[in-house]
């Protein structure tokens, strides 16, 4: 290992890429610590450390929502923009098609992606403030919290969340890992030091066992994330060798890798926003001056707050979603059709059909232990908490998905420009 980071360091263009991209992150950290005024923060961090889906919204803000800072919102409002086109572009067939179009076609549905995220940040900032409101009380955490501070935090946080747009594609361009992923990954390893300070501050000897089921369980999550992550089915393919005059061509072997998690976390977006969104609805009408309305906004607010009924309904959500997004970017006809025009097949399959219904088979049987897995990794704090009998000592499953993936390619990418260089001196 030191050996490699050696050979890094010694890399000058590469070195200064590094470099640059801990820069950038120095930079989101110091942006998540400037708050918009009217709000007491202390308060706001205490009412995230108790709620659930909040807190992993604040996961997925680098932790700048919690501090109610002008990069609140991250880069959920891309997230969401890039994954609205991503559908768009199954249903849509002129998006379809634009997307075949290479490098033009993707750069102009990046541009509606970048667009589409400022009213998506709009909305979702001015609903997030409506919903702090709502729950933990304006008298309590908002305090001379105007329509003029309204204004200014909308268009702060649509700022910020610009602002953070704009830095994950600049570490995106130094190919140190994607820009969006490692930003995310900044916002929950910087939490770290004060989970772990709370946690030895609050320590006494009758926690020795949760702690070590705790150890044991953030292991085991850890290594089966890798094994997940880097999983992957091998399917055989051979090439048809060819004669061009006195030559031949083609005869090789090789294999078309199908991964076992190709959704990554977005099956777990896609989930806790539709959990979302009717207890968000809800904690707007919860005071609705019509008394038919507030109660059935009471009764979704309890419904959503029973352990069971969320630990159960997240689980399914994510597995049924995890299905769902493989089949979007998943296309085997497509890859069939490639195939046969490359003059390549699956041996024993015949080209075609047969090949596309081979491949979706497969596809089908290996997203399986994938989809499990995500669904497992979503309600493992509610399975920590019930085992260990505190909140406190909880493991974020989706956060160490988050860490372990982006390392994973993080690494990957860095040594792949270490074996290019060693290719270019040979």
């Amino acid at each position: 290992m030191f050996e490699k980071l050696s050979q890094i360091w010694k890399l000058k263009d590469l070195r200064k890429n590094i470099l640059y991209v801990l820069a950038i992150l120095v930079v989101v950290r110091i942006a998540a610590h400037i708050p918009l005024p009217g709000v007491d923060v202390v308060g706001l961090k205490k009412f995230f450390a108790n709620n659930q889906i909040l807190g992993l919204m604040n996961v997925f803000s680098g932790g700048g929502m919690e501090n109610f800072s002008v990069v609140m919102l991250g880069v959920a409002p891309y997230i969401t923009s890039s994954i609205i086109f991503q559908l768009l572009t199954m249903v849509v067939p002129s998006l379809e098609e634009l997307s075949k179009e290479g490098e033009y076609g993707r750069n102009k549905i990046n541009m509606w992606t970048r667009w589409l995220t400022v009213p998506l940040a709009v909305i979702q900032g001015f609903g997030m403030i409506a919903i702090l409101k709502q729950s933990a009380g304006s008298n309590l955490l908002f305090v001379n919290f105007t329509n003029w501070h309204l204004l200014i935090a909308i268009v702060s946080i649509t700022a910020g969340t610009v602002f953070m747009m704009w830095l994950g594609e600049l570490i995106s361009e130094k190919r140190i890992g994607n820009g969006i992923s490692l930003l995310i990954f900044a916002g929950i390893v910087s939490s770290l030091p004060s989970l772990i300070g709370q946690t030895l501050t609050t320590y006494n000897q009758a926690d020795i066992i949760n702690m070590i089921i705790f150890g044991i369980i953030a292991l085991a999550t850890i290594a089966l994330v890798v094994i997940i992550t880097e999983g992957q089915r091998n399917i055989p393919i051979t090439y048809a060798r060819q004669m061009h005059g006195n030559r031949s061509t083609g005869g090789a072997s090789t294999h078309l890798p199908i991964r076992v998690n190709q959704a990554g976390v977005i099956p777990i977006i896609f989930a806790i926003s539709i959990i979302l969104m009717p207890t968000t609805m809800a904690q707007l009408f919860i005071h609705a001056k019509t008394v038919w309305i507030a109660q059935i906004a009471q009764t979704i607010i309890r419904f959503a707050s029973d352990q069971l009924i969320y630990g159960i309904s997240y689980f399914v959500l994510v597995v049924a979603f995890t299905y769902f997004y493989t089949a979007v970017i998943f296309h085997p006809d497509q890859i069939a059709e490639n195939l046969q025009k490359q003059g390549g097949f699956v041996p024993g399959i015949r080209p075609g059909k047969s090949t596309t219904d081979y491949l979706q088979n497969i596809v089908v049987k290996i997203v399986l232990p994938g989809a499990l897995f995500l669904g497992l990794i979503a309600v493992l704090p509610l399975i920590t908490a019930q085992v260990t009998g505190t909140r406190s000592l909880a493991v974020g499953g989706t956060s160490l998905l988050i860490v372990v993936s982006v390392v994973i390619e993080t690494v990957n990418q860095i040594n792949a420009q270490l074996a290019m260089r060693d290719y270019d001196e040979i």
